[in-house]
């Protein structure tokens, strides 16, 4: 067993405090990582406060996860002691499955294992990125380029690949009309994306204070939801819309702004159900979809572009000891626009 130091929950409603624990020995096909950095996702807040049900407790969140390779497994074959490696949401799945077999493990019909907060096949816990080290079959484990800065490659192995992944299945190219709604930590992520396949940008977002970060990211327009006027100039105008908002709001408004066939796609997670009125979709027939993350095929392919388009996240460098600060400022929406964890402060 390997001792490790973390940062955990040991209910939903105490803070995040110094926790250890034991991680496996490497099995013949798991690599052992030094974690260096951990991202923090929004979804880290909704499952420390059981708000989605079904935490485990103690709980260490993350899974945004970069290291560096210390112990590969006899049987692995294609990564090394020195290699920098990555973890994102998920750490096995069934691999029988049409879904994992298919490269879409993120949709196993037995359900994914969780990296955190989740349980193995034996029904041990999976503590997450929050922590110094972490051990993971060589099959979910991802190849991190030296290219880019270590830190802010993190959040790609969550806010990356699950707006990286919707906009690659609707086939989003030069010449379309892309919004995005919400400028946060996914928001930011889809225009650069969108941007780099050659769309057509437009940042959709009830906050005014947001364009001129949305035109920097490389947004070509900005659009004010609350303004009725430039609403109605966007009625059907987009091929896709990619909502990453998790905060109550009416679909119907946004479906309006889809040209026929337009499909927005859901990536955020609001806390009510949201009407979907059946005029805004047979009109046009337009469509509306959902999104979760990308299988590890995807996900690597999305590392690889990334390195080669020299596109990495927006991010915050902070020491685990903030992380409760951090939950509240993002709560507030106070950060531009990705925590991320420097895990030596935790050595």
């Amino acid at each position: 067993m390997i001792a490790t130091k973390a940062y955990a929950a040991q209910s939903k409603t105490t803070p995040l405090t110094p926790f250890d624990f034991s991680r496996r020995a490497p099995g013949a096909h798991d690599v052992q990582i030094e974690i260096l950095y951990c991202g923090v996702c929004h979804s880290d807040i909704h499952q420390v406060r059981d708000e989605w049900g079904g935490s485990i407790y103690p709980m260490v969140p993350g899974h945004e996860i970069v290291g560096r390779i210390t112990k590969v497994g006899d049987h692995v074959k294609n990564f090394k002691v020195g290699d920098l490696a990555g973890v994102g949401c998920f750490v096995d799945s069934c691999r029988v499955c049409p879904n994992c077999l298919s490269g879409e493990e993120q949709y196993c019909d037995n359900g994914m294992v969780g990296t955190y907060n989740g349980r193995e096949k034996d029904g041990t816990p999976t503590y997450g990125g929050y922590s110094t080290q972490i051990v993971v079959d060589e099959k979910y484990t991802l190849k991190i380029s030296d290219k880019l800065p270590l830190h802010a490659v993190a959040p790609l192995l969550c806010a990356g690949i699950t707006t990286y992944s919707p906009l690659k299945h609707v086939g989003v190219k030069k010449g379309q009309r892309v919004g995005v709604l919400g400028l946060g930590g996914l928001g930011h992520m889809a225009v650069k994306f969108a941007v780099s396949f050659g769309a057509e940008v437009t940042m959709l977002s009830s906050s005014i204070s947001k364009e001129a970060d949305a035109k920097k990211l490389g947004a070509h327009h900005f659009a004010l939801t609350s303004d009725a006027e430039t609403m109605k100039k966007l009625n059907n105008h987009f091929d896709v819309i990619l909502n990453t908002v998790s905060a109550p709001h009416e679909y119907a408004t946004y479906l309006d702004l889809l040209r026929t066939n337009g499909t927005m796609i859901v990536v955020g997670v609001p806390p009510k159900p949201s009407e979907v009125p059946a005029f805004n979709l047979i009109m046009k027939r337009r469509s509306i979809i959902g999104s979760l993350i990308g299988g590890i095929r995807e996900t690597q392919e999305m590392l690889d572009y990334c390195a080669e388009h020299n596109i990495v996240s927006e991010v915050e460098v902070i020491n685990i000891q903030q992380i409760n600060e951090a939950y509240e400022r993002m709560l507030k929406n106070d950060v531009r626009y990705r925590f991320v964890i420097d895990i030596a402060s935790l050595k």
